[in-house]
């Protein structure tokens, strides 16, 4: 697994001021390439395609490492429904990183996505973005294609080299990604900023493969100075998620979700 901690973004450490955030982000978008920057090719559409019943699904989009998608019982695909995209850590999988949600996409009742890396961890960790980023925007189309998404609740999620992708994903695509929950990341790159996601981050005081001095520590005063609401969790406990913690975040992610009728 790569342990490297990667520097934040030039944005980020400019800061993010509400006067100026429009100005710099047309700005910076003429100056860099959209696709290495890492901005997904994705919008939200009515749906044109059956919805999937209940159920653990492989979409069918790629022939190695596809990507699963969680349909819960009682879900109406006709009302926007909550998304989490769930990224693994490093030499993971979907079948891995799943026991972290699952769980509570079935009883919460959201949808939960669960990409696949194309090689054993996120691109963005070996070289920056590529072809993950354009498996994962194929992944939410399929999903938009099937099911009314709400927008005001998608998000992205991950343990480890998955948490350091969901932080730098997110915050290059915080008008697609409303919430980040981010467990035990290594670092964030990021060189272009869109939207405001709402961030739950945690982290264990005894990670000895990524230690919290060297991390998390480091991104929260960032993130916090650079305009974005942060909640911050430090947990006893080594690199590895904990169950308490991960209903926290779920509760952090549904907050504001209307009552169902």
């Amino acid at each position: 697994m790569f342990t490297h901690r990667w520097p934040l973004g030039p944005l980020l450490l400019a800061g993010r001021r509400k006067a100026h955030a429009a100005t710099n982000t047309a700005t910076r978008s003429a100056m860099i390439d959209l696709d290495l920057a890492g901005r997904l090719r994705f919008r939200h559409r009515l749906p044109t395609k059956q919805a999937l019943p209940p159920g653990r699904h492989d979409l069918g989009l790629f022939a190695e490492r596809d990507a699963v998608l969680v349909v819960p019982d009682g879900l109406d695909p006709r009302r926007p429904c909550p998304l989490v995209v769930l990224f693994h850590g490093g030499g993971g999988s979907a079948e891995r990183i799943l026991p972290m949600l699952e769980g509570h996409a079935r009883t919460e009742r959201f949808l939960l996505l669960v990409p696949q890396s194309l090689f054993p961890t996120w691109d963005i960790v070996i070289a920056g973005h590529g072809p993950d980023r354009e498996r994962i925007a194929a992944a939410l189309d399929a999903v938009a294609d099937r099911f009314l998404l709400d927008p005001r609740h998608i998000g992205f999620a991950g343990h480890s080299d998955g948490g350091s992708y969901t932080l730098s994903l997110g915050l290059a695509n915080g008008d697609v990604a409303s919430h980040l929950i981010v467990s035990s990341a290594g670092f964030l790159s990021v060189h272009l900023q869109v939207g405001a996601p709402r961030i739950f981050l945690s982290h264990g005081t005894r990670d000895t493969q990524i230690p919290i001095g060297r991390s998390a520590r480091i991104h929260v005063p960032k993130l916090r100075e650079a305009g974005y609401p942060v909640t911050y969790v430090e947990y006893d406990g080594p690199h590895a998620y904990q169950p308490p913690t991960v209903a926290q975040a779920v509760a952090f992610f549904l907050a504001d979700r209307p009552l169902a009728t």
